[in-house]
Formats: C-alpha cells, structure tokens, sequence
C-alpha cells in the first residue's frame, strides 16, 4: 500500500486538525484505530482483533474475497457512467427485482442510503403532486437537507429546530416503551388511528399527503418492531389521501431478518410498498443504493420534463459489486444463517434477562436485535449510562457493540450475517460477567461498578 501508517496519535491530531468536529467517532474517549478487517473481525494497527457486532454495512463479512475481487476485476476493465449501455446496470437490476413483488420493477442506481431517500421523496411528490410527508417518530432516513427535516431522531436535537409545515410525526409503533403497548387488545391499529388523525388534520389544512414513509425496522429509534398489521392499514389510509408509502430498508434488508429478504415482508405478503430504498449492506462497504419503484411512479416522475441522471449511480464497478454480494448471500445461504443464528442469540439473551433485572426487553428479527436496558421494569426508567458503561467494558473484551434509541439505552446488534453461534456465546457470557459486574442479579437492584455521577 502506499498510503502512510501513522502513530495512533498523529492520526488524532490530524483528524482533529482536518476532519469537521461534528464527525464524532466510536468510544471517543479512547478511540480503536483499525487497519483491517476479515469476515465479522476488525484489527487494530497492534494486530488486537475486535469481534464486530456493529457493522450491517459488511453485510457479507469485511472484505470478502468473491466482492473484492469481482469490484478489482471490473475496475481494471472499465468504470464509466449509465449514458453508456453496459450489462452489468440490467442484469443487477434483473436480479434485485427477482428479491421484490413483480410490481416493483423499475430500478434507480444511486451512492448512499441518503441520496436514495432524497430521490424517493421526490419521486412521490412528483407522482402525487402533493408536498407533506408522514413520517415517525425517532426516525432517521439521512444527511441531506431533505431527510434531517423528516428525521426526528436528528432535528430534535437542534436547540433551535423548526419542525417543517409540511412534515408530520406519527407515534413510533414501539409496542414496548411506545403510546400503545404489548398489553393493547390491537395496537397495529391503534397506531395506525394515529396516522388517520394527521391525514385529517393535514386535509383541514387544505393539503395532501404526498407519501408516509418508514424504516421497515427502526433501527436508529431503538431497534423498533411494528407490529403486524400496522402498515398494511396505514398504506390503505395514506393511499386513500392520495399519497404512497415510502419502506425505507436501508439498515434492515437483503436477509439479515432471516425469515424474508426484505423486512418489509414480515408484515405479511399482502403488504407491497409503493417504492423501497437500499443502501448500506448492498455494497458490502462500497458506496451504492438503490430506489425501486413501480413502472406508474417513474413514468410521472418522467412527465415531470427533467431528465434524471446521476454520475456515478449504476457504474460497472458498483454493479458487479452487488452481482457478487448477491452470489455470496445465496451461495453462503448467508439469510440461512441469520434466521439459525440470530435465534439462537435471541435465545441465550433472554436466559440472560431471567438473570438480569437490567434487561427491560429482547426484541428483533434473525440478525437485527436490540437489548432494552431499564433501571426499573415497572416504569422503564431508561438506564442510559448503564449502557454506555456496557459498551465500554465490551469494548475493553474486543467486542464492539453499539447502544442507540432515543434514550440511548438499547444494546444493539446488527453483524455482518457471517456472525456464528460460537461468537454469540463469547458476546452472551462476556455480557453476562459485565452485567453481573454492574448491577447485582436480585430484586433490589444494587448500582455497583458506576461512577457516582452515573447513578440515579
């Protein structure tokens, strides 16, 4: 490589001195410097290895053999833009559609779940003519100007934010910490009441909804399960308004819920978004998303008279690069794996929950599963300095493991889908030990191991 390593500290210094100080980095109080990085493993510059539990964005593991060398391959040949006819652009889109119901069929290449998000609202609003949107609460669908504004888990942090007048939040469907809980006799429809409720309110306005969108699975907003139901009945009322529904699979698809390709799916097969947007995972690493809409969406998207042209969305290179995370998902029957691993994860962390009042709730889908942590499970006081306390001792046994949700208290697990049963039990009894170190296993719950300050 010619790149220059540099000593742990210059690389500090540097990107203090040249890197924009809101770009914040994980375990900013000692920050790991990786070099590399091989299957769901990441190594530091003295060769310490990190078991990863965070990154959905190496779907199919770091660096993968079949994915780099299929991206080198094509770059030796060719990289060029989608005004040229090339293969491989029609023959990923043939094979992502082949994952989707028939009726989303037209693809749109683009180089970050952002960029896709962005396209999808204009697609929607040029298809409805109408300008609000329906969105959730502690949602986050991107960076761009667009999507910080339908992003509550973002503009609520600005102390001097200014909600949209054409943006409205509906109630997340948490059917934990949310308005209508487990308990609820039907709460996918008590949720979707609450959508019914802005629709009315938007058309006494005189507007319209132009598109309801949703994360398939919040990820940002505490790893988040709908219940089921719930966007079938809110995709009847928004397209009754006149709008679309946007499912936004960013963090959650291409088979890490193991049952389904897609998370959108668990809701039932009589559910079909009006337009889906990828990205992360679909690179394994390389920048490149996609929106898939139906033929009627991007015909009036073309009424519209403005040609749509990205540079570098659909190249050759991004193309035979989702060619081959496509073949390695099939061929390491890798959404086999996520299904089979991550219940088995699912399993052993609620053992753990019998043994720790900490853990409030196990919730997820195959690879994609959080861990509510609570100082009290009667009234779901967040533990929030627990689990930053969590993450950092893990971080001192080489796993790397997150914690998010609007409280920041949910321990979440996102792998790449190579993640085997053997790495859960390191993960599981290494969690077991810290949480033991934590708070003791007993009803009254005794704050052990955390600073005064932290405790309550």
């Amino acid at each position: 490589m010619s790149v220059q390593e540099l000593e742990k500290k210059k690389t500090i210094d540097l990107r203090k001195k040249h890197i924009g100080p809101s770009c914040k980095i994980f375990f900013s109080h000692d920050p790991i410097k990786i070099v590399r990085a091989k299957g769901q493993y990441m190594y530091d510059e003295n060769g310490q290895q990190y078991l990863d539990c965070i990154n959905n964005v190496a779907h199919v593991g770091h660096c993968h053999p079949d994915v780099v060398t299929a991206g080198a391959q094509q770059m030796e040949m060719l990289n060029t833009n989608t005004r040229f006819l090339h293969d491989n652009l029609v023959l990923y889109a043939q094979r992502l559609q082949a994952t989707l119901p028939d009726k989303l069929s037209v693809c749109y290449f683009v180089n970050s779940g952002s960029e896709a998000n962005d396209l999808a609202l204009r697609l929607a609003r040029q298809y409805t003519g109408n300008k609000d949107i329906i969105t959730l609460e502690n949602a986050y669908h991107g960076h761009v100007s667009s999507l910080i504004d339908i992003s509550p888990y973002k503009f609520h942090q600005l102390s001097d934010a200014e909600q949209s007048q054409f943006v409205h939040v509906a109630p997340s469907p948490d059917v934990y910490r949310g308005k209508y809980r487990a308990g609820h006799p039907d709460p996918a429809t008590a949720y979707a009441d609450e959508v019914k409720k802005i629709i009315n309110n938007v058309h006494k306005k005189g507007r319209k909804i132009a598109a309801f969108i949703a994360e398939s699975l919040q990820s940002c907003g505490g790893q988040v399960i709908p219940p089921v139901g719930y966007f079938q009945q809110v995709a009847e009322l928004v397209r009754k308004a006149g709008g679309i529904f946007i499912a936004d699979e960013v963090q959650v698809g291409f088979g890490r819920i193991g049952s389904d390709f897609w998370a959108f799916q668990l809701q039932g097969q009589d559910f079909v978004p009006d337009i889906i947007t990828m990205g992360k995972p679909i690179g394994n690493g390389h920048p490149l998303s996609c929106v898939v809409t139906t033929r009627e969406v991007a015909e009036a998207f073309m009424s519209s008279g403005m040609e749509y042209f990205n540079t570098f969305g659909g190249n050759p290179v991004s193309c035979a690069i989702g060619l081959a995370v496509l073949d390695v998902i099939e061929k390491e029957n890798l959404q086999g794996n996520a299904l089979q691993v991550g219940q088995y994860l699912t399993n052993r962390l609620e053992k753990l929950k019998e043994k720790h009042l900490l853990i409030g709730d196990i919730r997820g889908r195959g690879l994609f599963v959080g861990v509510e942590l609570v100082r009290d499970r009667a009234k779901l006081t967040p533990a929030t300095a627990e689990a930053q306390e969590v993450i950092y001792k893990l971080k001192e046994q080489h796993i790397l493991l997150s914690a998010d949700g609007p409280h920041r208290n949910v321990l979440k697990f996102k792998p790449p889908l190579c993640f085997t049963t053997e790495d859960v039990d390191l993960v599981v009894e290494k969690l077991d030990l810290i949480l033991t170190g934590i708070l003791k296993p007993c009803n009254n719950i005794a704050y052990r191991g955390i600073p005064q300050s932290r405790q309550p």
